[in-house]
């Protein structure tokens, strides 16, 4: 699976609050790329009239706190998820996106789920309201997020037996080109993803992450300096370092 980075969303030049938010909501929702709204799902709002709900969540957050931003005010936020052509169904797609939603807000942000089949590649658009479900705190872009909305989507793809991207655009292909390309994530990918699984179990220290990930069935092993690891059903082993990908080293893990 792949995904864009968070991408926030504010009034803009020329458009009101109401006419920001009921115009990526009217994109995303779009029947004709929906399977006629049958792929859009929303949470703790009527997807129908959620543009409507967050601009009145916005207002009792306001009346609550007393915190009023101007023109910069970020009122939702938008999130990109595409899927490898013919290895995911629609209704599937559209699961994994509320599943991701769910979890990266901690189910406390209202959020609208729209599957588009109008293209090759099955994707969703995922949209959180800013304001949270008591109307009294924002959701905070943070530095690091990237990687976040990153993580969390390669566990859930593997949780569920489906391919991940590790690079949206190597080597000069197309996006979509290089995705048609995937069928199987590397043997990097299985073992980042069992790296953030065991570091969800908040291990005390740094040879207890290495027990979880033993325990998880992947083989742990040291040679000289640097630690190897090799996941269930790989041949080869491959070093904890910057080669296993950004935030992956021992010496950031370490610093986790």
């Amino acid at each position: 699976m792949a995904t864009t980075r968070i991408m926030p969303l504010h009034t803009g030049k020329g458009r009101t609050e109401s006419q920001a938010v009921s115009d990526i909501i009217d994109y995303v929702a779009n029947p004709q790329k929906t399977d006629n709204g049958r792929l859009v799902t929303g949470f703790a709002c009527d997807s129908r009239v959620a543009d409507a709900e967050f601009l009145l969540s916005k207002r009792e957050y306001i009346s609550t706190t007393g915190r009023v931003r101007g023109a910069d005010d970020v009122l939702a936020y938008h999130v990109r998820q595409s899927f490898v052509p013919g290895e995911i169904t629609p209704e599937e797609a559209n699961r994994l996106g509320v599943e991701f939603a769910k979890r990266f807000t901690k189910g406390n942000h209202a959020f609208v789920v729209c599957t588009h089949i109008d293209k090759s590649h099955i994707h969703n658009h995922i949209i959180w309201n800013a304001v949270n479900l008591n109307c009294d705190r924002k959701f905070r872009n943070f530095w690091g997020s990237t990687r976040a909305v990153r993580r969390l989507n390669d566990t859930i793809c593997v949780e569920n037996g489906y391919s991940i991207v590790e690079d949206p655009k190597p080597h000069g292909k197309s996006y979509n080109k290089w995705l048609g390309d995937r069928v199987k994530p590397s043997h990097r990918e299985q073992l980042r993803v069992m790296i953030d699984q065991a570091l969800e179990q908040k291990p005390a220290d740094f040879d207890g992450l290495l027990k979880l990930l033993a325990e998880m069935g992947c083989e742990v092993s040291r040679r000289g300096q640097a630690i190897r690891l090799k996941a269930p059903g790989w041949k080869n082993v491959a070093r904890m370092d910057e080669k296993l990908g950004q935030g992956y080293s021992e010496d950031e893990i370490r610093a986790v």
